[in-house]
């Protein structure tokens, strides 16, 4: 059955020539953004985005294999599995409609190869984060038609990029930028402190890159801007295109959807916290992080001093899926996170709150603690419109 299509005032995001509404889902790992959501975000015209990390949790077969696996090679070979039946199942759900992207962690061991295997499998965009992707234009270089869009966090960043990229004869088909202020998840920024740093603020980056774009010989246009972080109401989504951004990227307003596909005490868990339960701290990945303070959260930071001045560097992962290039329990660094993120992810996805880590952005939810679907998460965002019974 063909949906009815969302009608609003908004201009539409354009992204390599295709013209589609101004709102992207962001990236949600591990699993919260998997075929269900991103396909349905796109099926309602919209950018759909699968995050790439341990995909395997959603299928059965391979967690049957290397669920209790100490092979690094096998569990890797069953992400790119579960990438490519996710990204195709993600594609034959949106059904030719909006678009399709796979959110790639540039601090991840496997980074190269989720994405050549998103391209290979057919992904719209891949879209890339926590930390610069220098080397994106190589690795894609066979798949011309497929958008390159970097997550930054500040002008210096975007700079740094554009400069890499035009030597390389490419640019970004869109830049997402990020505040981490107020984004959930790893936040793009050297530490907590830096959080507020003004350099961040949307205004400011949208002069900046004005100037940086004028500096390069840019055309403005040419590169779409899309804008993250703390962004729950079409009030503010009209705001920032009358700013002048292009789109806006939306995270844990959709990880509470209907379509979502996390366990439905995820979406609980995270529409439920008020907003002293939502916290900053140190991730393994070296990054700040923010998440819900459940059970297993604040044990830790409860704990973390000791863990850290105990921290000692190992010669492997003790947990045999060894997803980072840089982990503060494998390498011993001190300063950061001791936890194994990805287990920890994977409880959240499967709704265990005792044991869980639940990524969460710090402003309010569109509808409260409501788990609404995505067309009318979409039609609120582009429209102002709410269900009768909210």
């Amino acid at each position: 059955m063909t949906e009815a299509p969302l009608l609003h005032s908004l201009p539409p995001l354009r992204i390599r020539g295709r013209a589609v509404h101004p709102i992207v889902q962001g990236g949600m790992g591990v699993g919260v953004s998997a075929h269900r959501l991103a396909g349905t975000v796109a099926k309602h015209g919209a950018v759909g985005t699968l995050s790439s990390v341990d995909l395997r949790r959603h299928h059965p077969d391979l967690m049957a294999a290397t669920g209790r696996c100490l092979d690094k090679g096998m569990i890797d070979a069953a992400n790119l599995t579960a990438l490519d039946r996710e990204v195709t199942a993600a594609k034959s759900l949106a059904g030719g409609q909006g678009l399709v992207a796979v959110n790639v962690m540039r601090a991840v061991s496997e980074y190269a190869n989720y994405v050549r295997r998103s391209c290979e499998s057919g992904a719209d965009a891949v879209v890339v984060g926590a930390g610069l992707p220098l080397d994106l234009p190589e690795l894609t270089a066979g798949h011309p038609n497929v958008a390159l869009i970097p997550i930054l966090s500040d002008v210096r960043g975007v700079s740094i990029v554009l400069k890499k990229w035009m030597r390389k004869g490419r640019l970004p088909d869109a830049l997402v930028i990020e505040h981490p202020r107020y984004a959930g998840g790893h936040l793009g920024a050297a530490t907590i402190e830096d959080l507020s740093n003004p350099r961040f603020d949307f205004e400011g980056i949208l002069e900046g890159l004005a100037a940086l774009y004028r500096e390069l010989g840019i055309e403005r246009e040419s590169i779409p801007v899309i804008l993250a972080g703390g962004i729950n109401s079409h009030d503010k989504v009209r705001r920032l295109i009358d700013l002048g951004a292009n789109g806006v990227q939306i995270g844990t307003p959709f990880a509470v959807t209907q379509e979502s596909d996390a366990h439905p005490n995820f979406k609980k868990v995270l529409a439920d916290a008020r907003p002293e339960d939502i916290v900053t701290f140190m991730s393994v990945a070296g990054l700040p992080a923010r998440a819900v303070r459940t059970p297993w959260l604040d044990t830790y930071l409860k704990r973390v001093a000791r863990a850290q001045s105990h921290a000692v560097k190992r010669a492997r992962c003790i947990m045999a899926f060894d997803c980072l290039l840089t982990c503060g329990l494998r390498d011993g660094i001190a300063k950061i996170g001791q936890f194994c993120i990805d287990n920890h992810l994977a409880a959240a996805l499967r709704g265990d709150v005792k044991k869980g880590l639940f990524f969460r952005g710090a402003e309010t939810l569109p509808f409260g603690s409501a788990i609404r679907p995505v067309a009318e998460l979409l039609q609120y965002l582009l429209t102002g419109a709410t269900p009768a019974t909210v």
